[in-house]
Formats: C-alpha cells, sequence, structure tokens
C-alpha cells in the first residue's frame, strides 16, 4: 500500500503507531539539525519530522533536498509534538520518518499551492490542476458533489428515475445557437449538442417514465456575459399527470432539503410573485427578496412641472436608500458616475435628501417643493435619513438600470448575506416575447411551453397578453430553476409553432418526430430545470461559479489549460468532408 493512513486522519491516539503515509510536499522548513516537512493530501496536513540525532545522514540529506509539490511516501512513527497547532486537526502529532521515497519531483509552481495563493485567474485557469490542490478549490468540488448526491437522494425517495438522454441529437432552434459536430459516416451531415434534454424528457413521458431526472451536461454557443459558461449542468426533471402546483410542491420539498442538509437553514415560506409585479417592482424577473428598496412609480407626481427630463419620461421610478442621507454629495455624484457606466447606461440620476427633521433636499429643487418630495418619499417608502434615487426613461430600459442600481446599493450596504436564504416563485411569464428588431414572436422559455389554461385563444388576436403555464424559482436574486407543463397534444403543438413563424414543412422537417409521438397517447406533464453550477455557488455562499467546476473556460469559452478551440489538420478536414472559408 501506498499508504496505511491519510494525511488529515492521524490524532493523539495514534501516538506510537507505526503509519505509511503519501502526498504533495506543501512546504519545508529546514533548521540544518533538524527538517519539517507539511505533508498534503487531499484529507489534510501532517507535519513530518526528520532530526539529526534519529535520522539516517542519507535521509536527512534527501529530507533537504524536498520542494514544494514533490510527490512523497514515507514510513515512520507518531510521536507528540512539541509546539502543537490548534488550527489543524492533525496538530498535535507528528510523524518521526523511518523511511522516505520520492515518488516525483517538481517543478516549482508558477503560484503558491496555498488558500491565499499569489496566482491570478489566468494562470490558475491555465495550470488548473496545480489549483485544484489548494482547499478553496477542492472543498468547492466536494462540495459539489455532496450538492449532487443530496439532489439523487432526494429525487430518489420521490420515485424519480435517472435516464440518460443522447448528446449527439439533431439541430432543433430552441433559442441560442446550438454546438455542431460534423458526421463523418453521414458526409454533409452535422450533429448538434443538447441545449438541454427537453424532447427527450417529453418523449420520456410519452413512454410512460412518469418521473425523470438527469444531472446532465448542455451547451449553448453564446456569446458570454460574465460567469457563463458555453457547457454547463442541469438537474434535469419530468413528471407526467401533474399540473404546475404539483411540480411547485416536488422542487419546494428538493430546495429545503438542500438548504438543511447542505447549509442547516430550514426555510418555510417560498412566495410567489407574478412576472409582471417582479418587472413593475424589482426591474427583473429574478429578483433579490432579502431586502426591500422595491421602485416607486414617480409619474403622477413628478410630471406636473417644467422639469424636461421627467416630462418627456415613459417612466419615472424611484428607490429609497435605508440611511442613504449620511451619503456626501461626493459620494452621490460617485453613484451618479456608475449609473451612467455603459454597462448601466442611464444618463443621470436625481436624488432627493429626506432630512432627520422630515424636510428634505433635492438636486431638482428649483422646480419641486417639499410638497412634492414628501409625496415622493411616500411612494417609496423613505424614512428620515434616507436617500430617494430618481431615474427616468423609457420603461423596460429604465426598469433595467433601476433594478442595476438597487443590487449594487445593496452590496455596497451589506444587504446581500450570502448566509441569509430568500426563495420565491416567480410565474405567469409572458408565453410570446416580442424582438423589436425583426417584429416577430419568439417563446419566452422554449416553443413546447403550454399558455395557462383558457389562454390558447388569444394567440390570434392578442399573442403578447397571452400568459405561459411557466414558472422559475428565484434564489438571492439568482435564477436557480425553470420549467413548465408542456404542450402535450399535437394540434396545440403544430398551432404554437405557426404562431412562432414556422411554416408546416419547418415543424415537420424540426420537431415531426415529438408531434408524431403525441399522436400515441401522450400524457399530460411539466417539468424544472435547475442550473446545477449557480445552485450550489449560492448555496456555497460564493458569486461565482468557476470555483466550482472543475475545468472552467474563461470568458472567451476558451479552456487555456488545454489551448481549445483549436484548429485541426486538412486529412481531418477532407475526412469530414469540410473546407474551411475564414474570413479575414
Amino acid at each position: 500500500m501506498y499508504r496505511s493512513h491519510s494525511c488529515g486522519e492521524l490524532r493523539a491516539a495514534h501516538i506510537n503507531t507505526e503509519v505509511t503515509l503519501a502526498g504533495w510536499v506543501q512546504k519545508s522548513r529546514d533548521k540544518g539539525f533538524m527538517v519539517w516537512v507539511d505533508l498534503r493530501d487531499r484529507y489534510g496536513i501532517t507535519q513530518l519530522i526528520f532530526d539529526e540525532e534519529r535520522t539516517p545522514k542519507e535521509m536527512m540529506e534527501k529530507a533537504k533536498s524536498l520542494g514544494r509539490e514533490f510527490v512523497i511516501q514515507v514510513t515512520g512513527t507518531v510521536i507528540e509534538r512539541e509546539s502543537k497547532n490548534k488550527n489543524i486537526p492533525t496538530g498535535a502529532i507528528e510523524v518521526l520518518v523511518s523511511k522516505l521515497e520520492i515518488l516525483n519531483a517538481s517543478k516549482i509552481p508558477p503560484f503558491t499551492i496555498e488558500d491565499k495563493t499569489d496566482g491570478g485567474e489566468d494562470i490558475r485557469m491555465k495550470y488548473r490542476y496545480l489549483d485544484i490542490r489548494r482547499n478553496p478549490v477542492k472543498d468547492s468540488l466536494i462540495f459539489r458533489h455532496k450538492v449532487a448526491m443530496e439532489v439523487r437522494k432526494y429525487l430518489s425517495d420521490q420515485e424519480f428515475i435517472e435516464v440518460e438522454t443522447p448528446y449527439l441529437i439533431k439541430s432543433t432552434p430552441e433559442g441560442a445557437r446550438d454546438f455542431v459536430v460534423p458526421s463523418r459516416m453521414n458526409e454533409g451531415q452535422f450533429y448538434a449538442l443538447p441545449q438541454s434534454p427537453q424532447t427527450f424528457k417529453q418523449l420520456l413521458m410519452v413512454g410512460g417514465m412518469d418521473k425523470y431526472f438527469q444531472i446532465v451536461k448542455c451547451f449553448r454557443d453564446e456569446d458570454l456575459r460574465a460567469d457563463r459558461q458555453p457547457e454547463f449542468t442541469q438537474i434535469d426533471c419530468e413528471m407526467a399527470f401533474v399540473e404546475q402546483e404539483d411540480i411547485l410542491n416536488i422542487f419546494e420539498g428538493l430546495t429545503r432539503h438542500l438548504l438543511k442538509e447542505i447549509n442547516n437553514v430550514e426555510v418555510e415560506k417560498f412566495p410567489r410573485m407574478l412576472y409582471d409585479d417582479a418587472m413593475r417592482l424589482y426591474g427583473n424577473d429574478k429578483p433579490d427578496i432579502r431586502f426591500g428598496m422595491e421602485f416607486g412609480d414617480l409619474n403622477a407626481v413628478t410630471q406636473h412641472k417644467d422639469f424636461g427630463v421627467f416630462n418627456s419620461a415613459e417612466l419615472v421610478i424611484g428607490i429609497a436608500v435605508p440611511g442613504g442621507n449620511v451619503y456626501t454629495r461626493k459620494e452621490i455624484d460617485a453613484l451618479i458616475k456608475w449609473v451612467k457606466r455603459p454597462q448601466v447606461g442611464a444618463l443621470g440620476m436625481i436624488y432627493a435628501r429626506v432630512n432627520e427633521d422630515g424636510t428634505f433636499k433635492s438636486s431638482v429643487d428649483k422646480f419641486y417643493d417639499q410638497e412634492d418630495l414628501a409625496k415622493w418619499a411616500e411612494i417609496t417608502g423613505a424614512k428620515p435619513g434616507d436617500l430617494v434615487c430618481v431615474l427616468s426613461g423609457e420603461t423596460n430600459k429604465v426598469r433595467a438600470q433601476m433594478s442595476a442600481l438597487r443590487m449594487e446599493l445593496a452590496t455596497r450596504l451589506g444587504l446581500r448575506d450570502p448566509k441569509v436564504f430568500a426563495p420565491l416563485w416567480v410565474i405567469d411569464f409572458p408565453l410570446l416575447e416580442l424582438d423589436e428588431e425583426t417584429g416577430h414572436y419568439h417563446a419566452m422559455h422554449h416553443p413546447f411551453t403550454s399558455p395557462k389554461p383558457g389562454q390558447m385563444e388569444l394567440l390570434d388576436s392578442d399573442p403578447g397578453a397571452v400568459k405561459a403555464n411557466a414558472y422559475d424559482l428565484v434564489l438571492n436574486g439568482n435564477e436557480i430553476g425553470g420549467g413548465s407543463i408542456r404542450i402535450h397534444d399535437k394540434k396545440m403543438q403544430a398551432t404554437m409553432l405557426k404562431h412562432l413563424g414556422f411554416s408546416e414543412e419547418d415543424a415537420k422537417a424540426q420537431f415531426g418526430f415529438l408531434m408524431d409521438a403525441f399522436e400515441y397517447g401522450a400524457p399530460p406533464h411539466g417539468g424544472l430545470a435547475f442550473g446545477l453550477d449557480r445552485l450550489v455557488a449560492i448555496l456555497g455562499g460564493q458569486e461565482t461559479i468557476r470555483d466550482f467546476i472543475a475545468f472552467p473556460k474563461n470568458n472567451s469559452g476558451r479552456d487555456v489549460m488545454i489551448d481549445a478551440p483549436a484548429f485541426i489538420d486538412n486529412e481531418q478536414l477532407k475526412e469530414l468532408s469540410l473546407k474551411l472559408d475564414i474570413k479575414a
């Protein structure tokens, strides 16, 4: 055996026991007559000791030659440590080494393998196999494993069956671009990597599986925004003979189970909010409800004076910043500069101070008197000592801008405590979204989402008013899951595809296999998919998903460790009947 114990296992009870350990040299301290080595593996660190009185000279020289990240095996006796280290579980003992073997030497690492490292993100991604040795990354991957195991446990107890679905499928329009894979055996034809197992899980319901789940890789070839990956992992679920309420209850249960088992947090309430209310009060469909600062509609109390900025705006909204009246003019100017950044896009910001004596001071005192400003405070819920921030403009844009400002202020005020969990269901999404550039509607979720009962007829007269039988689960301002009740009737599916611009021929070519299946007794069904990467990060109290992914890609979709994507040689291109035409 390479080891009898792990490096995190030994305690005072093991004193006088002979052990064999193997691992990496974390660091060594050479005092001339004595050498201490911290030996590390996945489980922890054990201190090794070599000294001139008890260690043969040859082994002593060998110990002095050990560098960081050398892989070694040692045999020795567990002894009591004179200077105990209360910061590590093995801090009461050390191993007096009687045998040392170097299994593999190591070059000097490009960054220190410590909890706090001197390596930047780029260099750590290039040498990710070294980064994984660091406790923060190692522990994040172990944490992800624990979450996945609890998911499997809960769903299995609820009689879900885990079923694998294909990765090489047919390209279908589901919102984002597909990654495509050329087929050598079928010249000129291509597979696609799935954006989700959507049609397959529906076919499993037609097949009578009743309750399906899969922890599955999904792929989307889209421009990457912050903290997105071209390949991501879903907890994909589908159920037959269910309505929306059944699905919400099951996955509230899963979320409660994870919060309890992983974070030891009890959460009872899962509020429900209409999509329209989420947009009106928070400016986005995944609001963080750990704190207030709801939007106040100020149109009625701002558009009666000669202030042209507000009078020409489609929407004027404000939020009350708790305790914000302490901000200096310099700090407010910095906030105005922040909202004018291209990433936010506001043209400016108006503000009003709510003084402790009940008076007001605003940046537009020339146009609005104390009575006007009191109405601003009343509508936004501002109290003495608060600051009212106001933005105006086109409705959708100003809501998005105010949403960004709200989250930024909450971060600065420390209102986004990662140890506090506030789940929320957002329901009754629009079925269709209007593309302002083309003037055509497209599915807000996907083409297989059912409209709310009784609203199918509105597709012809008022398509934008149709609500989807869809729902998103939000946790701390992040969408962690989403799904819908599906269409299970061929005629209804054909009607939906027609309204999305598919000709009858296109619909048959793209989705004929699914619509044919609906003719063989398809049950009512629906489902939900959690984003595992994001869910794990939130449960782990982190903002970024990368540390919870073993080998992530950068913002350009590149794996800088293996240098992918990469060109393939001409012989491979020829085998695949491909010719490159790269535009300069």
